[in-house]
């Protein structure tokens, strides 16, 4: 079997030669860096239609269509790109973002005045509006979709352009307002494709195409680069449960086929497995990883999985315990998923792949988390019931509970990519926590949803908490002092419960000590919040041997012999608090 790296390159050079027949050597600097903005992966392998094609296509057609009453989902194609008029071909690495107005945000890599594409805003129902184009200050082709972090704004790179037209790193604030917070040089990392992403510390950690890491401290933007570098990634960085940041390389690792590492917000790295190829092992995932509500991470290689060589979906355990849930066949479920997967509110797992189905232009599928897998549909290229191909952007599930996402080719208009919804027989209404989902007691939390002018309790793991309604599609929510780890439910006025997507983690706050005073053997209440799960305390630095959590609020902790007047600091599994006052022993 052939490295990654070969496969990468063929990729490439088979684009470059196919496009007016003029290889890369050939181009201009500018011609190669616009073609690899689009291309820079591997993947654009556009079908031709041959005669064949085109005369299956009733054939074709009918089956997308008993496919779609099979599985009882509905597919609807949302809006055509189009060069001519605005942004075009969305790469937009990583998925559609929902932000507080319930409209989902972009990017698309070519189009808009400048040529070098835009940031765009759709409806659920279609209306799409160009809210930013991109000139070379600002940065060229983003090929990254974007994060909205706590702070109310969306983050994002470009791949391209800038002071040193190695890409940007930009903060966009709706309707239209961009500024551009880093430019790379190619020392500290060149063309980044994908978005950073916020991080149990409030802050924004990601990767460059090259393999350099960065954090992006905010409120600030301060750029900083960290330390280790992991390798070629295509994907965001994923935030899981255990509050580590978890990726994948495409390429690397003990046998060239990709890796999937962890990353501190310290910067340092772990790889956790490195893929094989043998067997059923897959190779290449270039795709994002995200977590289950199992626990465990689940994502997709683009190669392996046998003879078939067309991919695999993937099960992990933050150990590095992989199993394989599913091999796929190109022409009955697709082949090379490229884009990760997305955790829906039933539980089950979605993702596509930019190959194989009955046409050749790639499927959507459904699997579970035992591995139960269905093909849903097949894309349909430039017209049928699902236009588009290669589709290079994860899904997302919205609060509607429907599945949103982007192909970067097909579609009706000058193949240009399209934007698609999948909306399940019996969506499942769902509220997102918009930034971090580790938060202190006291916080505010922003919550996105539907119809949350009519909210009439909110909780944090079965504890209420203050809230205040800003809209139909957000609120703002509070943290209560006694919150523990679990979901956030809001209960509307019809008596619906609605839950959140993913599990909040309550990080301890120390508010004051009861007293702040006192000899050895004293008992001190340590007031605050976050405290389940406590494993220790400690006083000028000296571990309290005798302790007890009466409440996720309050710990009655005996003064230790030996203690010094210092701080007290209390650790629990999420994180570490220190009170602002000082215990003074005397």
């Amino acid at each position: 079997m052939d490295s990654l790296s070969k496969r990468v390159h063929h990729h490439v050079n088979f684009l470059y030669a196919s496009l007016n027949n003029k290889t890369l050597a050939s181009r201009s600097p500018k011609e190669k860096r616009g073609l690899m903005s689009y291309t820079h992966i591997h993947n654009v392998r556009k079908t031709i239609w041959t005669v064949s094609h085109r005369l299956a296509l009733a054939y074709v057609l009918l089956t997308a269509f008993l496919a779609a009453r099979l599985n009882a989902q509905t597919f609807d194609n949302l809006y055509d790109f189009n060069c001519s008029t605005g942004g075009c071909q969305p790469l937009n690495y990583g998925a559609l973002t929902q932000g507080t107005d319930g409209n989902l945000y972009g990017t698309t890599t070519q189009g808009g005045t400048h040529g070098f594409g835009t940031i765009f805003k759709v409806t659920t129902s279609g209306t799409h509006t160009d809210l930013f184009e991109f000139d070379s200050a600002s940065g060229e082709n983003p090929s990254a979709g974007l994060t909205l972090a706590s702070d109310g704004n969306f983050y994002g790179t470009t791949f391209a352009g800038g002071s040193s037209d190695s890409g940007t790193i930009f903060r966009f604030t709706p309707p239209s307002t961009l500024k551009v917070l880093h430019n790379f040089n190619g020392t500290d990392g060149d063309n980044p494709v994908v978005p950073p992403t916020e991080a149990e510390d409030g802050n924004l950690y990601g990767t460059t195409e090259i393999g350099t890491t960065y954090r992006v401290t905010l409120p600030g933007g301060a750029f900083t680069q960290l330390p280790n570098a992991p390798g070629e990634t295509f994907a965001p960085l994923y935030l899981a449960n255990d509050g580590n940041l978890y990726g994948t390389t495409a390429g690397g690792g003990t046998s060239g086929n990709g890796t999937v590492f962890r990353m501190t917000t310290a910067g340092v790295i772990k790889t956790i497995y490195n893929f094989t190829a043998m067997g059923t092992d897959g190779a290449g995932p270039f795709g994002g990883l995200t977590q289950g509500k199992d626990g465990y991470l689940y994502g997709t290689t683009e190669y392996g999985g046998g003879s078939a060589d067309a991919g695999t979906v993937f099960q992990m355990a933050l150990s590095g315990k992989e199993t394989v849930l599913h091999v796929f066949v190109s022409s009955t479920d697709g082949a090379r998923p490229f884009a990760g997967l997305v955790v829906a509110s039933s539980g089950s797992l979605y993702g596509t792949t930019t190959e194989g189905g009955a046409d050749g232009n790639g499927t959507i599928f459904q699997i579970t988390e035992g591995g139960s897998f269905s093909k849903i549909v097949d894309f349909t290229g430039a017209s049928g019931l699902a236009p588009g191909f290669i589709p290079t952007t994860a899904l997302m599930q919205n609060t509607n509970g429907s599945l949103y996402g982007l192909t970067a080719n097909g579609g009706s208009t000058a193949d240009s990519g399209n934007f698609y919804s999948l909306t399940p027989r019996n969506p499942l209404l769902s509220v997102i926590v918009a930034g971090p989902v580790w938060v202190s007691p006291g916080d505010p939390v922003e919550i996105l949803g539907n119809d949350l002018n009519e909210v009439v309790n909110v909780e944090f793991a079965g504890v209420q908490a203050q809230f205040q309604p800003g809209s139909d599609t957000y609120l703002t929510a509070t943290v209560p002092s006694d919150a523990i780890n679990g979901l956030i439910t809001v209960s509307l006025a019809n008596g619906q419960q609605i839950e959140s997507q993913r599990v909040v983690h309550i990080l301890p706050v120390i508010t004051n000590l009861d007293p702040s005073f006192g000899p050895v053997g004293r008992e001190v209440a340590i007031v605050g919040g976050g405290f389940a799960g406590t494993i220790k305390v400690t006083f000028g630095g000296v571990k309290a041997t005798t302790f007890s959590v009466d409440s996720p609020r309050m710990i009655v902790a005996t003064v230790p012999a030996g203690a010094k007047t210092g701080k007290v600091t209390v650790t629990t599994l999420n994180g570490t608090a220190t009170s602002k006052e000082t215990f003074t022993v005397n």
